[in-house]
């Protein structure tokens, strides 16, 4: 299976890199833009011609794949997780800040073979930095290898998170607790609009911790298997395993800074994808 692995990556990495092209035509911003769920969740048509770009060229190599797509989901397609192959995509992650010429969004492409994460790429063309992780081989900026930090405590932690892209009151108020906390107990909060690249941060060791409620599985899959390879941990944020449809995720670098945050949280269960 790992040398299919390694086929099944080669591809998508091919891929990655033409679609990225999509995104740096638009490094000043992307006006054209509908909105989906809400005033500020958005999407581009270049959302759209970047998931086409992967989905049809990993569907014309591999038929029996099986895609959760952002976009297709969106439009009404299945998010469904089996056993098969399954890549979980993407294709702009960070469309707000895509929109706005803010540096920071990304294409992020997750493998899954019997629903566990095998491969991660994470691409951000406009600043280009290529994440990319196979489980058991490491995780890599641009073929460099990269390390979680080593902290333990929150009093010395520097986190990501983010404020979502859902007016959902609920989720507000416990955002808003939690950006309390974390502001009262950690060393600093940064935010980069982007789940994937938030995860990156994690594995890179600029971050020590990111936790987000009402995340989708797409925003996450890539990143779990780049923190994880990164020596790092992702687990549910009440402290559980991680479900990669729960929408709701902590990586950290440490276990024992994963578990004090999952302690210090206020909780927020969204409805699962």
């Amino acid at each position: 299976m790992s040398d299919n692995i390694d086929e099944f990556f080669e591809a998508a990495l091919s891929l990655v890199k033409t679609a990225g092209n999509l995104i740096t035509e638009y490094r000043e911003g992307c006006k054209l833009f509908e909105l989906k769920s809400s005033d500020i969740d958005l999407v581009t048509e270049i959302d759209k011609k970047v998931e086409e770009t992967l989905i049809n060229g990993l569907s014309n190599k591999f038929p029996d794949h099986k895609f959760i797509g952002e976009e297709t989901v969106s439009d009404g397609g299945k998010c469904e997780l089996t056993d098969d192959p399954t890549w979980v995509i993407d294709p702009v992650d960070g469309t707000m800040n895509f929109v706005h010429g803010f540096p920071h969004s990304c294409i992020s492409v997750g493998l899954m073979i019997n629903k566990v994460g095998v491969a991660g790429i994470v691409y951000n063309p406009i600043l280009q930095q290529l994440f990319t992780a196979k489980k058991g081989q490491g995780a890599y900026l641009n073929g460099k290898p990269i390390h979680v930090s080593q902290m333990t405590e929150l009093k010395k932690a520097l986190i990501t998170f983010e404020t979502g892209t859902s007016r959902d009151e609920e989720r507000y108020k416990a955002m808003l607790e939690n950006f309390q906390l974390i502001v009262n107990k950690g060393h600093g909060v940064r935010s980069l609009g982007s789940a994937a690249l938030n995860m990156c941060m994690v594995a890179l060791g600029g971050a020590d911790a990111y936790f987000e409620f009402g995340i989708h599985a797409w925003d996450i899959a890539a990143g779990a298997v780049i923190v994880r390879e990164a020596g790092g941990v992702c687990i549910d944020p009440a402290g559980g395993p991680l479900d990669v449809l729960s929408r709701r995720v902590l990586a950290a670098g440490t276990t024992e800074l994963a578990q004090e945050l999952a302690q210090t949280l206020v909780q927020f269960y969204p409805e699962r994808d």
